[in-house]
């Protein structure tokens, strides 16, 4: 098998595996580069199109297997963030290939392809958390599998394809999290029978390998929330939160809160309307059936002057919480909506600031503003999605896979998983290999 670095190994986004065997081949996710897209969207305010976003680097080059294309024969998307789903709609119709995901992801897809006005020529089918499918080659029939692992975002999956050379493993984006707030826990009699067939090779999320830790529970985030909220959820001020809009766990735990108060519960924002929408038809969210939703600018304009008037009475989740040009908590800070933050009001960033420089950049400049105004700013009330060393560690050694491949990231943030390996018995360039984009392994 050879397996192909198209995007997100040599930086954080942009994922694209290629999977190919002497007659066959498999993609694993189609993302976007989002410091790029980011970029584009704050200098342009136009759409997004296949032209522009190849001009500036924000999805995969995957014209290097154009001379395979031929041979692909399934797109797999592990799960429903932009830097592993977004590019599908701008390069999918490039492969004569279905497209399988869970049903939140694939309900994501449908919304980003109806927003970009791009038709998905391929069949889109949908794969139920921890199960298989049949996939037909030019001389054998290939199973896959969607292994139910978590993250921060709801039914994401470890894949799994049986190859005549062995099974390949692609667990891009994941944590170890036993007790998650929506959804199943790891499946790790899964990941033994796996072991025990025996794993040829792994691609494995390796973005914090070099984190001394166990990443915490999405119940620990929970706990977090609940201690900041009802410090603050009894005063006469305004509460506004700012989450990823994809982590439907953490809006659970916002809503739930929310409610405890007495507050009114209003999301405000296109991506928060997006993900909720997805959460509700595949009937994973039916926490979100009493909460307002406003994505539209009169909606949003509207709703702001009520809650501006009776601001005690409301809890407000919004976008904006890597400070994002056009978000909700950006245009605020601006003075572009119809509310102002007084003093002692709250803002909570139940997120991390993505550390790139447009990000922190636009953050920094964005809570500069909102601290002139003396808001109350609770930072960090926020655990990771993803695997720290000591979860990569117990991976490892529950896989036993016989190739480990590093991914997510730079030579910076693979370097600590290929040092990780050789603790492990395995030795670089012989049965660990750091990738980057372009390049490839043949096993």
């Amino acid at each position: 098998m050879k397996i192909r670095a198209i995007g997100g190994f040599s930086e954080v986004g942009k994922n694209m595996t290629l999977l190919e065997t002497k007659e066959d081949a498999f993609i694993f996710d189609e993302g976007f580069f989002l410091p790029a897209v980011v970029e584009m969207q704050e200098r342009e305010k136009e759409n997004l199109t296949e032209e522009k976003l190849r001009e500036v680097g924000a999805i995969p080059s995957d014209e290097i297997i154009e001379n395979i294309a031929h041979k692909v024969r399934a797109q797999f998307i592990s799960h429903a963030h932009l830097d592993h789903l977004g590019a599908v709609p701008f390069i999918s119709n490039r492969y004569n290939a279905p497209i399988f995901g869970t049903p939140f992801t694939n309900k994501v897809l449908d919304s980003l392809s109806f927003d970009a006005n791009i038709f998905l020529r391929n069949k889109i089918k949908t794969v139920q958390p921890n199960n298989s499918i049949e996939i037909k080659g030019i001389k054998k029939t290939y199973k896959a599998e969607f292994v139910n692992i978590t993250h921060s975002t709801p039914q994401t999956s470890m894949i799994s394809l049986e190859t005549k050379e062995g099974n390949f493993l692609y667990l891009n984006d994941f944590k170890l999290d036993d007790n998650p707030i929506i959804g199943l826990k790891p499946n790790y009699q899964k990941l033994k029978e796996l072991s025990k067939q025996g794993v040829k090779a792994l691609v494995v999320d390796s973005l914090y390998s070099g984190t001394d830790r166990k990443t915490p529970s999405e119940r620990i985030a929970k706990h977090l929330l609940e201690e900041v909220l009802f410090g603050i959820g009894k005063e006469n001020s305004a509460i506004f939160v700012t989450t990823f809009s994809s982590h439907i766990a953490r809006l659970k735990s916002i809503v739930g809160f929310g409610e405890k108060l007495g507050r009114q519960i209003v999301f405000l924002g296109r991506s928060l309307n997006k993900y909720s929408k997805a959460a509700k038809e595949v009937g994973i969210a039916p926490f979100l059936n009493n909460v307002k939703i406003c994505a539209y600018k009169r909606q949003v304009e509207k709703e702001l002057q009520k809650i501006e008037r009776k601001r005690k009475d409301y809890l407000i989740v919004c976008t904006g919480h890597q400070g994002e040009p056009g978000s909700i908590l950006e245009r605020i800070s601006k003075n572009q909506l119809p509310f102002h933050f007084n003093p002692d009001d709250n803002l909570i960033f139940s997120s991390s600031v993505i550390p790139t420089e447009i990000n922190k950049k636009n953050f920094t400049n964005m809570e500069e503003r909102f601290k002139k105004r003396k808001v109350r700013i609770f930072r960090d009330v926020h655990v990771s999605g993803h695997a720290g060393r000591e979860d990569l560690r117990d991976l490892i050694k529950l896989l036993h896979p016989e190739n480990i491949i590093p991914s997510h990231g730079d030579f910076s943030k693979t370097s600590p998983m290929v040092e990780l390996s050789e603790e492990l018995g395995y030795k670089k360039g012989k049965n660990v290999y750091q990738l980057k984009d372009f390049s490839f392994i043949e096993i």
